[in-house]
């Protein structure tokens, strides 16, 4: 059957204003953020615990510097942030000084740090979440998990760096006594693991950078770094870790994370 040459127009003409409007079609960029986000933590959900020896480098503006031993052991929980118990090795005067944390969504994190010299456990309060941990580039806050619900997400545009492509989205905190404004984080497409992130304080001001370096595949699926760099924008300090010797399948269970875990952790 021949088609009449109108009819062949005008279904031509549908067709593309169909496809033009396909291609037209704005994106919704809080949707796309809130996608991305979530398909992050999707991706590294699963582990159930892990241990992480670890180097943490110190340098200050003029480039002096000191360096720190410590473990982290951490315990996947499902419907809460995880768990993570942070132990120091070396040098001599924090040794045995021991920081644990129960992340939470949108309530205020529970964390204790425990002060050998003190032979106490000092609760963190939540207010206090902003500040250095123990002298260090990262807060408190940074050394949780990351967990979906305490932020709303804008994605912003996608962008490569170091070779890599990324989606560029932009993050704030829901959660109280946050000290950060927002944070802009360049996601890798293929790992969906951060590349960059920059924080920005309560005044919107760019506060410090965090990169990453050295991604590697654990159980055919986590990818973690061998280093992270924070460096404070606005004093020039830095705060540099390195991590080794990744370890899954502990069979870590909730005793190893309770307070007592704080005094017991020697090794």
């Amino acid at each position: 059957m021949r088609i009449p040459p109108l009819i062949m127009i005008t279904l031509c003409l549908g067709l593309y204003s169909t496809l033009l409007d396909a291609e037209i079609k704005p994106i919704d960029p809080v949707a796309k953020g809130f996608e991305i986000a979530s398909e992050m933590i999707r991706r590294d959900s699963g582990w159930v615990d892990q241990r992480v020896e670890m180097e943490m480098i110190l340098s200050n503006k003029q480039g002096e510097s000191s360096t720190r031993l410590l473990k982290i052991s951490r315990l996947e929980v499902e419907n809460d942030g995880d768990k993570t118990l942070t132990t120091f090795h070396y040098p001599k005067d924090i040794k045995g000084t021991a920081f644990l944390s129960y992340t939470h969504s949108l309530d205020p994190d529970d964390q204790w740090l425990y002060l050998p010299a003190l032979k106490r456990i000092k609760r963190i309060s939540s207010v206090y979440k902003s500040g250095p941990f123990v002298g260090s580039e990262f807060a408190y806050e940074d050394m949780t998990s990351q967990e979906l619900e305490r932020y709303t997400y804008k994605w912003l545009r996608d962008e490569t760096v170091d070779d890599r492509e990324a989606f560029v989205i932009e993050r704030k905190p829901v959660y109280e006594y946050s000290g950060y404004h927002r944070q802009i984080v360049w996601l890798d497409k293929i790992m969906y693991q951060p590349l960059r992130l920059d924080y920005y304080d309560r005044k919107d001001s760019l506060l410090k950078v965090l990169t990453f370096e050295g991604y590697k595949q654990y159980l055919n699926g986590f990818w973690r770094p061998e280093k992270m760099l924070m460096e404070n924008i606005q004093t020039g300090k830095k705060t540099l870790l390195i991590m080794n010797n990744y370890q899954f399948e502990n069979g870590f269970n909730d005793r190893d994370f309770d307070r007592s875990a704080l005094r017991r952790s020697r090794n």
